[in-house]
């Protein structure tokens, strides 16, 4: 979707400032919506892509006043009381005002790291050939959908070349709205940065962006 997170090539927005040896928590509430995000995604109420979109389809104007994890925080609060796992006045109050609804698993704090290690791949087993190999030139879909998408603005209706065949994955734009895994072939597409930025772009500029199959066509 066209949303406040999709940011790349919008201008007014001021310097990106680096923050030296930046920690990994600026304050133990960060520490704690981590652990919080972590955990609600492992119940398997929702899947990643879920997560994302949550966070994404927050208002553009919340969105870009919201430090990070306040932002992962105000996507969970979405996405429990969606799946029921929480009610409104439960979340206004802070506090439990039923039983606890059932999970289909539980984090231990003693498995975290052996969960964290091991992941959750999204790679599967190709049901058809890929459809495009490296040196292809490739055009993007100029799509605007109301739903997740992880094609940015900015690599819209652009051309480029085939960079890359990564395999198949799960496909976000779906896997987001419950409408099923659905994999496709991943491939880095590069984009000369004129084609991306225009003609005022430096011209040894390149950009590289991760798109699947379905946002691409033959050039």
């Amino acid at each position: 979707m066209n949303g406040g997170q999709d940011l790349g090539g919008m201008m007014g927005f001021g310097p990106v400032r680096p923050e030296a040896d930046e920690p990994l928590f600026h304050a133990p509430w960060e520490r704690r919506a981590f652990g919080v995000t972590l955990a609600m995604g492992a119940t398997g109420a929702w899947n990643i892509d879920v997560s994302r979109h949550a966070r994404e389809s927050l208002p553009p104007g919340e969105y870009l006043t919201s430090s990070y994890y306040a932002i992962w925080t105000k996507g969970v609060e979405r996405l429990v009381v969606q799946t029921g796992l929480v009610s409104p006045d439960e979340l206004r109050q802070g506090a439990a005002l039923a039983p606890p609804a059932p999970v289909k698993r539980v984090l231990r704090a003693g498995d975290v790291a052996a969960v964290l290690a091991r992941g959750g791949p999204c790679d599967r087993e190709p049901a058809a050939p890929a459809r495009f190999t490296v040196g292809d030139r490739v055009v993007t879909r100029n799509l605007n959908p109301s739903g997740h998408t992880r094609l940015p603005r900015y690599a819209r209706g652009k051309t480029g070349t085939i960079e890359r065949v990564h395999g198949v994955f799960v496909f976000p734009d779906t896997n987001a709205h419950g409408a099923g895994e659905a994999p496709q072939w991943l491939y880095t597409v590069r984009f000369d940065g004129r084609e991306v930025w225009g003609e005022e772009a430096d011209p040894a500029l390149v950009v590289s962006v991760d798109a699947w199959e379905s946002y691409l066509e033959p050039a």
